[in-house]
């Protein structure tokens, strides 16, 4: 991954014959410095594994169901330019079936570190986020079609806290975090500043352009449900491991969660990849395949795989990205061969 331009990346292998770690590249191009061991990572979207955990052990605990309407939760909230919450199930929201659109469109209209610069300060609350998104027409009918959208976590995360009277923050601390143990893991919301040790997150806006220092995230997005999450690669482990053997989910809300609809190939996951309830589905190609989620946000792409049983669990970070869509291919590539290699025994 390293020779293909990245400039620093990490990965570590939890096993049961124990933990494989790697590092390569630097920490920041200013000093040079190694890539950190197990340091602090933003974990994107990988934070709506999480929402989505928390969302179904309150249907295990026949506090709210998956058929119930995001009308019936949130009233009101979801309408205009034919956007109908009627017609939009909890189920929907969490397996991107929505038809919804995705409000990031709306707040970084174009890939300019001039953007970047002038707006990453910038916070929005969860019910502006809805608004914006509410200003376009659905993509589909919700149910027909899949198609990613962060603004259903956003309003996953809405409901959470209109259920319980308390915030997913305090949901997933007080059902995920605290009961594994993952001490290294928060919900920072709009606090910009990861703790240390970390590596040094860098954007290339342009082909042949500067890579930019973008430690310091683009607060207008991935700052609530849909990706505000910071942790370590330990943490992720864990907790992957611990949802995939069944620790944190009834077996009814895990089949729930693994029950997939296909995800279209024109969407940059893998061929044959399938979604669930805040999980994805990849075939390996030794056989069988892997549970997971990814993240990504400027300067940085974090992706953990389990096996089906959580035997075997990766977690990958690079960190930085690149404006050439063919280096960006190959980058994205390596990063999928190593899964591969990590998770089939046998390779």
């Amino acid at each position: 991954m390293r020779d293909t331009g990245v400039t620093g990346v990490a990965v570590r292998l939890e096993t049961p014959r124990g933990t494989v770690t790697a590092r390569s590249g630097v920490g920041d191009l200013l000093t040079r410095r190694p890539v950190p061991n197990d340091g602090y990572l933003r974990l994107g979207s990988t934070t709506k594994t999480f929402v989505a955990t928390v969302m179904l052990q309150l249907v295990g605990e026949r506090r709210i169901s998956l058929d119930q309407t995001v009308e019936q939760l949130l009233p009101g909230v979801v309408s205009g330019a034919r956007n109908d919450g009627r017609t939009i199930t909890l189920r929907d929201l969490l397996q991107h079936t929505s038809g919804l659109s995705d409000y990031i469109h709306d707040v970084f209209p174009d890939l300019s570190p001039q953007t970047y610069f002038a707006n990453r300060w910038r916070a929005y609350k969860p019910e502006e986020l809805v608004d914006l998104a509410m200003r376009h027409e659905p993509a589909f009918p919700a149910g027909t079609r899949w198609a990613y959208s962060n603004t259903n976590y956003v309003l996953a995360g809405m409901i959470i806290e209109k259920i319980t009277g308390r915030t997913w923050e305090q949901q997933v601390h007080d059902r995920i975090l605290r009961p594994l143990g993952l001490q290294h893991t928060g919900t920072p919301g709009t606090w910009p500043f990861l703790p240390y040790p970390h590596t040094a997150n860098y954007q290339q806006f342009t082909v042949d352009g500067p890579m930019v220092d973008t430690t310091i995230p683009y607060r207008p997005f991935d700052s609530g449900a849909d990706g505000s999450m910071t942790g370590t690669a330990r943490d992720l482990n864990r907790f992957f491991s611990a949802l995939a053997s069944g620790r944190l989910l009834k077996p009814a809300e895990f089949a729930a969660m693994r029950n997939t609809v296909p995800v279209p190939q024109d969407s940059g996951h893998p061929e044959g990849t399938r979604d669930g309830l805040g999980l994805f589905f990849t075939p390996l190609p030794c056989g069988g395949g892997y549970l997971g989620h990814g993240g990504s946000g400027f300067g940085y792409v974090i992706r953990t795989a389990t096996t089906m049983d959580g035997q075997r669990t990766v977690t990958v970070s690079a960190h930085s990205r690149s404006a050439d869509p063919q280096i960006a291919a190959r980058q994205e590539d390596a990063l999928r061969n190593l899964i591969d290699h990590t998770l089939c025994p046998t390779t």
